[in-house]
């Protein structure tokens, strides 16, 4: 693979994690961005599960695909 494909598989997984992210719901109200959320930490089940461990793995994805192209340039 050359650098191009790299960057192409950064972009794409950086757009991915970042929907990934956004569809997440915990901490969802204003006063979570401040600290104070004052929701109980429980496990996640079902599809919150889910898209939580395809987050983790687009983001080593996307940092594997950052250092690949940073090693063959």
């Amino acid at each position: 693979m050359n650098a191009d494909a790299f960057g192409i598989i950064t972009v794409v997984s950086g757009l991915l994690m970042t929907g990934a992210i956004l569809l997440q719901s915990r901490g969802a109200s204003l006063g979570a961005g401040f600290g104070s959320s004052g929701e109980l930490f429980t496990t996640r089940r079902g599809v919150d599960k889910n898209l939580f461990e395809v987050t983790i793995v687009l983001a080593v994805v996307f940092v594997g695909s950052l250092l690949a192209g940073l090693l063959l340039t």
